[in-house]
C-alpha cells in the first residue's frame, strides 16, 4: 500500500509497545478492506500521556489504541466515555471525532464475549467462576453481568482486592470473592458453568503454572475460558481438556477486540479470519 498525503493515522500508544501484535494485525485488515490508513505503535514516556494524546488529536490522528500503563490514566483526558469503558473504569480504544472531541471505549468485553458467541455458548442464568481480581478481571466480570449470568464467584489469593472488585460490580448482580482455600470457592466450583482465567499464570515463558484450581472437582459440562492465548494451550487450559471440558483460548479475544476497535474508528467490520490468521503466523514466527 503506498502511503501519501491523504493516508489516515491509527496508531496504538503504551510503554513497552514494540512487542504489540496490533499493528501487524490491523494493518493486514486496512490493506484487506482497501482503507487508506496505516497503524503504528508509538511508544509513550510515563509523565507524557497529556501531551501525547493531545498531540495525536491536533496531528490528525483518526483513532488510536491505548495499552499498558494508560488505560485508566486516560479517562479524565476523555469528552466521553462509552458505558462499558465508564463500568470497567478502563479505556483501550479512542476515537477522535472530527470536530476532535476524544471518546474513549474498552473492547474487551464485545472481545471477551465473542470467545462464547464464536462455540454458540449462552451465558443467560449460567453460574461462572473468575479467577483473578486484576485489570483484565474488571472487564470479564462486566461482561458477564451484561450477559446475564445468574452469579459470579472470584477466586483470589489477595482477600481485599477480591473484595473490592466486588463491591464494586455488587449492584449489577450476584459477585462474591473468596480466597482459593476457602470452602465456599471449592464449593461453587463444584457447581459452576464456566470457568474463566484471568491471571498471567502459565503465559509463556512460564508455562508451567497454573491457578490452584482443582478440575477434578468440576462437572463435566463446564466450559474453561484462558485469556492466555501463548501458549495457545495452556496448562490450566490442557488439564480441562483431559478431563473432558470444553476449552476456549484468549485468541478470539485478541482479534475480536481489535475488530471492535476497528469498527470504531473505520464503520467497516474487517476480515476477523484474515486478522486470526495474521496472528497466528506472527505468534509462528516470534516463536
Amino acid at each position: 500500500m503506498m502511503i501519501t498525503g491523504k493516508t489516515k493515522v491509527l496508531a496504538v500508544i503504551g510503554a513497552p509497545i514494540a512487542h504489540s501484535l496490533s499493528p501487524i494485525i490491523q494493518n493486514a485488515a486496512l490493506q484487506a478492506a482497501g482503507i487508506d490508513c496505516v497503524y503504528a505503535a508509538l511508544p509513550v514516556r510515563p509523565g507524557a500521556l497529556s501531551s501525547a494524546v493531545y498531540g495525536l488529536r491536533d496531528a490528525g490522528v483518526v483513532g488510536f489504541n491505548v495499552t499498558i500503563p494508560f488505560k485508566t490514566e486516560i479517562i479524565p483526558l476523555m469528552d466521553d466515555l462509552s458505558e462499558d469503558a465508564r463500568r470497567i473504569h478502563a479505556v483501550n480504544t479512542v476515537v477522535v471525532e472530527e470536530n476532535g472531541r476524544l471518546v474513549g471505549h474498552n473492547t474487551d468485553v464485545t472481545g471477551f464475549l465473542a470467545g462464547f458467541a464464536e462455540r454458540r455458548i449462552a451465558l443467560t442464568e449460567k453460574k461462572a467462576v473468575l479467577v483473578g481480581a486484576g485489570g483484565a478481571a474488571r472487564a470479564v466480570l462486566w461482561g458477564l453481568l451484561r450477559s446475564k449470568v445468574s452469579s459470579v464467584v472470584i477466586g483470589v489469593r489477595n482477600a481485599s482486592k477480591g473484595a473490592a472488585l466486588a463491591t464494586d460490580f455488587a449492584a449489577h448482580g450476584d459477585v462474591r470473592a473468596y480466597g482459593f482455600d476457602d470452602p465456599a470457592f471449592t464449593s461453587a466450583l463444584g457447581s459452576a458453568d464456566i470457568i474463566v482465567q484471568t491471571t498471567p499464570l502459565g503465559m509463556t515463558p512460564h508455562v508451567g503454572e497454573m491457578p490452584s484450581v482443582d478440575v477434578v472437582a468440576i462437572k463435566s459440562s463446564a466450559v474453561f475460558y484462558d485469556l492466555i492465548y501463548t501458549p495457545a494451550e495452556t496448562r490450566f487450559l490442557r488439564a480441562a481438556a483431559a478431563h473432558g471440558h470444553e476449552t476456549i483460548n484468549g485468541e478470539t479475544m485478541l482479534v475480536a477486540q481489535g475488530a471492535e476497535a476497528f469498527f470504531l474508528w473505520t464503520g467497516v467490520r474487517p476480515d476477523m479470519e484474515l486478522m486470526k490468521r495474521v496472528l497466528r503466523e506472527e505468534l509462528v514466527r516470534r516463536g
